[in-house]
């Protein structure tokens, strides 16, 4: 069984992320408590950690106030999310290209989101969407670059909820750009010189994950 505690801090934190509780919003302990089934006192606790991270303002006597993503802030996560997956696809790519478990990683991504479209389910897309981009920072064999890029996870959830919120459109052109990004990368190493160094295949991924990234901005 889910300690309370951390019940409330999921469910909290999922409302947040997806934009159910937009920024500025007003989140009461009495409430979330209510609607889980248990006191305030770990719904409390669970307010404080979500503060921590930056998720919460705890005001005396307002309460606890989702803290709105600054444009700034958002445009900041794109950039290093950028720098850190093209560097990721660079260093695949100079080894020889992407392996059969990174391509399939890519392909069942791929098939998910192809399913949450057909299922009309946003949240699924979001999280597929996630694994996508995860799956080619891991494949790199960068530890701190994994490590970064999950430091950037729930700000990065937080702007495509935003982003498909705001343009629900725009999830079969998301599915297009990481159709191009997997092309970019299968074929990255034949680039007609004969050398296998990859740099065509680079070029096209930066290209790509330039403008996929470019989708965001519109959410800001």
């Amino acid at each position: 069984m889910i300690p309370a505690a951390e019940l409330a801090y999921a469910t909290t934190k999922r409302l947040i992320l997806s934009g159910t509780a937009p920024g500025g919003a007003l989140l009461s302990e009495a409430q979330v408590g209510a609607e889980l089934g248990v006191s305030r006192t770990p719904v409390h606790e669970a307010f404080l950690r979500l503060a921590a991270e930056g998720l919460l303002t705890l005001e005396t006597r307002r309460g606890a106030v989702v803290t709105p993503m600054p444009p700034r802030e958002a445009q900041n996560v794109l950039d290093l999310r950028e720098v850190i997956e093209a560097g990721a696809a660079r260093r695949i790519l100079d080894a020889g290209g992407p392996d059969e478990t990174l391509l399939t990683a890519l392909d069942d991504a791929l098939a998910e989101q192809r399913a949450a479209i057909a299922a009309d389910d946003v949240e699924r897309f979001v999280e597929a969407d996630q694994w996508f981009h995860a799956a080619i920072v891991e494949a790199s064999g960068n530890d701190l670059a994994v490590h970064f890029f999950g430091m950037l996870r729930d700000r990065q959830q937080r702007i495509r909820h935003q982003l498909f919120r705001v343009r629900p459109g725009t999830l079969a052109d998301s599915l297009a750009d990481h159709e191009a990004l997997l092309a970019a990368l299968r074929d990255g190493n034949d680039d007609g010189d004969g050398d296998g160094d990859g740099n065509s295949g680079t070029a096209a991924f930066d290209e790509q994950l330039r403008a996929h990234i470019a989708r965001n901005q519109g959410a800001l």
